[in-house]
């Protein structure tokens, strides 16, 4: 059950490169952090917001071509499926100049329960915030 895309977009930034002048393997995993992020904050309701969070339980990047200073990226996010109260997002990450991928991410996430502080399984009003945004 894939949720649509989300796009979101990044400008490489001196501070986001290595001794080799390429953006730094962490700054690619803080841009799939920023995506999942600006996902969720752009259709959770402040009600879902003030009753969970997420925390992240494994991350998988491959790194295919690395990006370079004042390159606009654009990131491409979506749910792929929810089990319990674990949901896995892929991220994308494209140059916008020639959508060549640049980097792709797959995170597992768990929902927590601000209340309880323990995962809480994903219900329709949390799937629907995917489903929503586009």
């Amino acid at each position: 059950m894939n949720s649509p895309i989300y796009h979101h977009t990044i400008t490489v930034q001196p501070g986001d490169l290595d001794e080799l002048n390429h953006v730094n393997n962490v700054v690619y995993l803080q841009w799939v952090q920023d995506a999942a992020s600006a996902h969720w904050n752009a259709f959770a309701t402040q009600a879902i917001k003030e009753k969970f969070f997420w925390v992240v339980l494994r991350h998988e990047i491959n790194y295919k071509t690395p990006a370079l200073l004042g390159d606009e990226i654009i990131a491409k996010t979506w749910v792929q499926d929810y089990q319990g109260a674990k949901s896995t997002r892929i991220v994308q990450l494209f140059r916008a100049r020639d959508n060549l991928l640049l980097a792709e991410a797959k995170t597992l996430w768990c929902l927590m329960s601000r209340q309880t502080g323990r995962p809480t399984r994903i219900g329709e009003d949390i799937k629907e915030v995917f489903v929503s945004g586009t």
